[in-house]
């Protein structure tokens, strides 16, 4: 099979038929053989009904019904297992991604050797100071921190060499950072392409202002996990011991001060009654306790096989 469509969606009913329309139409041309998998993310609409007509009407269209809403990553993990398409295409429910994008997308991942191709919507419709500006900033610093050079690394619009999507594990809300993931895993052959952004033309953004708080921890969750992903007694031991060796070396300082000062008969103050004291014993406590973290990390697993364990409740 060439390719997998896999659409993530939540509420959604209005826009899937005409979405569907236009993915068959540009794969006919391109006579692509082809399957879309939509998972519908726990919709409260009727979107669970329109994608059983839809593959009613042909066999190519496969639909997954998450019991309730999960999330975006959840939705992409389960359309990533069920791909079998050599190429993986990905994009939103809502028509803001176009389909005549595909074509250039697939020949990127097939003729021009990419392992992962990411949209770039650099004319945008959205709001700009409270979309644009919050997705400058995070996807310039994750720029910095990953070093792959994408302008905008949560666009929904993505390509991917089936391997990659077999190879990665998304969950929680590390969709964002998909080709972060798709680097670790060691598909480093990553790219670029704008792509056109339309205007919603049915329902309303499913994303509201806290998604730049939790992509902003999510950042610095990939910060740490991309550097102490697999040792992070690594981070907490070394941390941990700086600051034991820190509360050590000034309590030392004190009473050796506090002999000086007896064997010179200069008067000075008890160590207890010293401020100094008690912030070097809280380094130390505090040291102790980023040691025992690291060390606890280092117990639990971070591969918990329950971490990606989704109720489905229908399947086509």
């Amino acid at each position: 099979m060439d390719i997998s469509i896999v659409i993530p969606l939540y509420n959604e009913e209005e826009s899937l038929p005409p979405l569907v329309e236009w993915i068959e139409k540009i794969v006919a041309q391109c006579r692509y053989s082809y399957e879309i998998i939509m998972i519908n993310d726990g919709s409260n609409d009727s979107s669970w009904q329109v994608i059983e007509n839809l593959a009613a009407a042909n066999s190519n269209i496969r639909g997954i019904c998450f019991q309730r809403n999960y999330g975006k990553s959840a939705a992409l993990h389960c359309g990533f297992e069920a791909a079998q398409g050599d190429v993986v295409i990905t994009m939103d429910a809502d028509l803001q991604d176009s389909p005549d994008e595909i074509p250039a997308l697939y020949n990127m991942i097939c003729n021009e050797g990419y392992d992962l191709v990411s949209g770039w919507k650099q004319k945008r419709y959205d709001n700009k100071l409270s979309k644009n500006l919050p997705s400058k900033i995070y996807n310039a610093t994750a720029r910095k921190i990953s070093g792959i050079k994408l302008h905008d690394m949560n666009c929904g619009l993505k390509a991917y060499r089936r391997e990659v999507v077999k190879s990665i594990e998304v969950y929680g809300e590390m969709h964002r950072y998909i080709p972060i993931i798709a680097k670790w895993a060691g598909f480093n052959a990553i790219g670029e392409k704008v792509v056109e952004h339309r205007m919603r033309q049915y329902g309303t953004s499913k994303f509201g202002l806290n998604r730049f708080i939790h992509g902003y921890l999510d950042l610095l969750t990939i910060m740490f996990i991309s550097k102490f992903r697999k040792s992070p007694m690594h981070l907490f031991g070394a941390v941990g011991s700086l600051m034991v060796l820190i509360g050590l070396a000034a309590a030392s300082w004190l009473g050796i001060y506090k002999i000086y000062c007896l064997s010179a008969k200069i008067p000075a103050i008890l160590i207890t009654d010293n401020p100094y004291f008690y912030i070097s014993l809280a380094a130390m406590i505090i040291g102790t306790q980023l040691f025992l973290a690291g060390f606890l990390a280092e117990l639990v697993s971070r591969n918990a096989s329950e971490r990606n364990h989704y109720l489905i409740s229908k399947k086509i």
